[in-house]
């Protein structure tokens, strides 16, 4: 059959196939697994939209890309960590050890590049120390790094002079934070931390699907005795896996610092773990490894985003938030638990 015959079949096919064919293509990218998140995506823009107008303006939309950046960072190698059958609650730490020390290579040098660097270095060798610590003494890695949640905090405020913020002064290190791109008199910008953000995305995504290490991290999740006979080097893994996570919280820790103009050391005690984990979980992640994707990950962090603009707008006192945070962490986890005992179930059924 000619491509010119294909068309004119598909031309004449009756317009409900080709929306049901349209809509079967869009699930397909998205993941059926999803649409849940679209959903409640669709309604809280729609609460919010109705009691305040200003949400829709262009300005308002790019601000809650720029915002959701840190804790998008944060969820992103959170993502990894979670897939792989363990947890990592001391991300927000290590990005305030990184705030400081890029807020001290900034300082000291003159050089924004430098302050990037060793702010993702020093975030790379704290992860580093978690997957020893997990590998090496045999600790729990929720217990690992709950532990090392309040060491590196400590950490943060021992190289921060006096324990105190640090200034930056240096526009071009400003600039990655707070600087856009494209702006014009009618248009406000894309925020330079929102295409930092787009970019790991795409990055993960690319190498959670697309190569060996992503499948070694699914495996691992899923059955990791199973990964160790299929030869799969458990404990070199889970090194990587949380020297990983702790380069891209480096990373969030350099765009905070570069947001704020200062180094922060008190950055890991605002909660940025609490919102990069329930980002996780709301994105369909299971406790156990396993399952998830980096979309999920990116969907739950635009509707996390998304409440927390809205709430804003509204003018809903900042407590109140964090109760709503906390509560959409619950139910993230639940959703989660009740997916794998629907699932348990099914497979009991066909057995």
């Amino acid at each position: 059959m000619s491509e010119i015959e294909a068309g004119r079949i598909k031309e004449a096919r009756p317009p409900r196939v080709q929306a049901a064919d349209a809509i079967r293509r869009l699930v397909g990218f998205v993941g059926a697994e999803n649409l849940s998140l679209l959903f409640a995506l669709a309604i809280v823009v729609v609460l919010i939209a109705a009691q305040n107008s200003r949400f829709f303006l262009p300005a308002n939309l790019l601000n809650i890309g720029g915002n959701v950046s840190v804790v998008g960072l944060l969820a992103l190698g959170e993502t990894v960590v979670i897939l792989a059958g363990a947890l990592d609650i001391s991300v927000g730490s290590i990005a305030g050890i990184a705030s400081v020390v890029g807020a001290l290579a900034v300082t000291s040098s003159g050089a924004m590049q430098l302050g990037i660097v060793g702010g993702i270095l020093a975030g790379l060798l704290f992860g580093v120390v978690n997957g020893l610590i997990i590998t090496v003494l045999r600790v729990n890695a929720v217990i690992a790094t709950l532990a090392t949640l309040s060491a590196f905090q400590g950490v943060a405020f021992l190289i921060a002079p006096n324990g105190k913020p640090v200034g930056v002064l240096d526009r071009d290190f400003a600039w990655l934070g707070s600087g856009r791109i494209l702006s014009s008199e009618t248009f406000v910008g894309i925020p330079i931390s929102l295409i930092i953000l787009l970019v790991v995305a795409v990055a993960a995504h690319v190498l959670m699907r697309y190569t060996q290490f992503g499948r070694s991290v699914y495996a691992m999740g899923g059955n990791a005795a199973a990964a160790r006979l299929a030869g799969i080097n458990v404990n070199g893994m889970k090194i990587a896996i949380f020297g990983l996570s702790g380069a891209v919280a480096g990373l969030a820790g350099v765009i905070s610092t570069a947001r704020t103009t200062s180094g922060q050391p008190g950055l890991g005690s605002q909660g940025l773990e609490l919102e990069a984990i329930t980002a996780v979980f709301l994105g369909g992640a299971a406790l156990t490894g396993g399952k998830g994707t980096i979309a999920a990950t990116m969907l739950a962090v635009v509707l996390i985003g998304t409440l927390s603009n809205g709430m804003n707008l509204l003018g809903i006192q900042t407590f109140y938030q964090d109760v709503a945070k906390g509560l959409l962490l619950v139910v993230a986890v639940a959703i989660g638990q009740w997916r794998a005992a629907r699932a348990e179930r099914a497979r009991t059924r066909l057995a």
